[in-house]
């Protein structure tokens, strides 16, 4: 299949952790023209930096990126994209990829696949992508968010606890899984049509996504479905702090 799809980059200059993080240098470049750079080579027909800051703008657009100015006051990214998709004139079955600004190292063939999974179905709205977990900790790690799919890779809930509760082995302090169901970790990186993407924004914050903080249990919540690609493993972490920078400037200055 060979199905267009778009990719938007949400791009904040102000984080609590990493001041001025898309701009950081690795390698020679700034991290976010290493995020479009890996778009580009996923065939991305069309990518965009979305930024409320003219510092990313001119940065990239110096560079022959495309970039746009959104409004400083979006609660989150998928609202940011929204907005691009408005401002771009993007048609309703258009396919978009949100691709964090923080992830220079997420592999091409992953941004493709959950475009091209949306793509394959007419059920959902909205793609992500899962991993098998293989180490027993991190199912009980609850910055690991988990999700649980039903026959047809449709997400039936994601959450930060160790789910399905495997009730025969599992304790309070941990466990071993008995293997009878993969236990999927999620990875936050989205594909949707312009027309979910409106749909969306008209919603009210669910109970489920505040209490969780996991902002795509609004989806569940209000009826839609998920797909989930599961893909062979989780990529490499994005960069949240310095030394997050200098592991990744490491693998990449090694390919």
């Amino acid at each position: 299949m060979n199905q267009p799809f778009k990719v938007v980059i949400p791009a904040r200059y102000a984080s609590t952790r990493l001041h001025g993080k898309p701009l950081l240098n690795i390698a020679g470049k700034p991290m976010i023209v290493h995020v479009c750079e890996r778009a580009n080579q996923a065939g991305a027909e069309e990518v965009v930096v979305a930024t409320d800051d003219t510092r990313i703008f001119d940065t990239v657009t110096a560079l022959g990126i495309k970039a746009v100015m959104t409004n400083p006051d979006h609660q989150s990214g998928t609202e940011r994209i929204a907005e691009v998709a408005r401002l771009c004139g993007w048609a309703d079955d258009d396919i978009i990829v949100n691709l964090q600004g923080d992830e220079p190292l997420i592999p091409p063939a992953y941004i493709r696949d959950v475009a091209l999974a949306l793509a394959g179905q007419t059920q959902a709205g909205i793609a992500t992508l899962a991993a098998h977990i293989l180490d027993s900790e991190e199912i009980f790690n609850a910055n690991a968010v988990k999700v649980v799919l039903d026959k047809n890779n449709y997400a039936l809930y994601f959450s930060r606890a160790p789910i399905p509760w495997e009730r025969a082995s599992f304790s309070a302090s941990g466990g071993t899984p008995t293997g009878a169901i993969p236990y999927l970790r999620h990875i936050g990186m989205y594909a949707y049509t312009v027309a979910f993407l409106n749909r969306y924004c008209s919603w009210q914050i669910s109970p489920l996504e505040t209490i969780e903080s996991l902002e795509q249990l609004r989806i569940l919540w209000h009826g839609d479905k998920v797909l989930v690609k599961v893909v062979d493993k989780t990529p490499e972490a994005g960069v949240d702090t310095q030394e997050d920078l200098l592991r990744v400037e490491r693998v990449l200055l090694s390919q």
